[in-house]
């Protein structure tokens, strides 16, 4: 299994290629390779299905999104037919560049939503929360209980009707719900003050304030004013040398104070998530993609990522470079792969 933190690398990567540019080839491109990765992480996941296709919420966003343009923005030489201008905000006239702007928009929100999807299948609850600072260890303890609810929720709920379903039950009105309400309701109740029990057996946020913990938090106060301070320097008076020493200053003391608070709270880790040189490969290809299409390399022409359908919608330019460097989003598909492949040598040798 890969590193939870070369996941979020990875998502992290998907998320710039996908606002960086509305070229359609290369948006085809970035969907299909996560497309891939959906599929690979599908077949190794442990988590439950997520309630919705990514390619029936892509139909309905990318119809959606190009409708929602085609309404409120009327710009465009490609005049498809035209609304009466005495409606508020969707009069005038409806353009094809409108409309296919709209539907690109709608492409990258489904290579995000798909993108979180794999992230998801990749990981257990337990990894994301691990992700967490020790400084946060009560909002992670919170997390965890808000991803769990619904699932643990469902599959209560379809235990009382299998059960319900046995004694003959039939859910056809809205009166033959109460049998299955009810005892839904009251099992939440007894798991959440099973939970609350735990909780205060094990202390959770009992621990009284002290000295240092007082410090913390006025050092954490002192840096969000010393970074709200920097930057009104740098955008009201101008002061950018000023501003931006006071906001560095801000960032150390909040990450110092933060730092402090973590070192407070102890962790242990039954089975601690390792480093292997799959993380290597597919940090390595998600630092090629996401470098490409964020920094400004000399030699390569970036023109065709910035591509505008409007004032008339034209074929778009293509670089094969860029293209090509799409490609780092297969690192996990790589690193499975590869993963895969080692484990059946062993087996085999074994």
């Amino acid at each position: 299994m890969l590193n939870p933190i070369t996941w979020v690398i990875w998502v992290g990567t998907a998320l710039v290629t996908l606002s960086a540019t509305r070229n359609p080839l290369y948006l085809a491109l970035i969907l299909l390779w996560i497309s891939l990765v959906l599929l690979a992480t599908r077949s190794t996941s442990l988590a439950p299905p997520v309630p919705i296709s990514p390619l029936k919420f892509g139909l309905v966003v990318v119809v959606l999104s190009a409708l929602f343009n085609g309404l409120m923005v009327h710009v465009g030489s490609t005049v498809l037919f035209q609304l009466p201008y005495t409606w508020p905000l969707i009069g005038g006239p409806i353009t094809l560049e409108s409309l296919a702007y709209g539907a690109l928009n709608g492409l990258a929100l489904t290579g995000i939503l798909s993108a979180f999807i794999a992230f998801n299948q990749a990981l257990p609850v337990r990894a994301l929360v691990s992700l967490t600072p020790r400084a946060f260890y009560p909002v992670a303890v919170v997390i965890s209980i808000a991803m769990t609810f619904v699932p643990t929720t469902l599959r209560q709920f379809t235990q009382i009707k299998e059960a319900q379903a046995v004694r003959g039950h039939r859910a056809r009105g809205l009166r033959d719900w109460l049998p299955l309400m009810l005892p839904l309701l009251v099992g939440g109740l007894e798991r959440a003050l099973q939970l609350a029990e735990a909780m205060m057996a094990r202390g959770f946020a009992g621990g009284e304030s002290d000295a240092s913990a007082d410090k913390t938090r006025l050092a954490t106060i002192a840096g969000l004013l010393a970074l709200l301070g920097g930057w009104l320097l740098r955008l009201v008076w101008e002061q950018k040398t000023l501003g931006g020493a006071l906001m560095l200053l801000g960032l150390a003391l909040v990450g110092g104070a933060l730092w402090i608070a973590g070192r407070r709270v102890p962790r242990s880790v039954y089975r601690p998530y390792g480093w292997s040189v799959f993380d290597g490969v597919v940090i390595y290809c998600a630092a090629v993609a996401a470098g490409v299409f964020a920094l400004s390399l000399p030699g390569l022409d970036k023109t065709s990522i910035f591509y505008y359908p409007y004032p008339r919608l034209a074929w778009p330019d293509f670089n094969p470079l860029i293209g090509l460097a799409t490609v780092g989003l297969l690192g996990p598909v790589v690193a499975l792969l590869l993963a895969g492949k080692r484990t059946t040598s062993k087996i085999g040798n074994g």
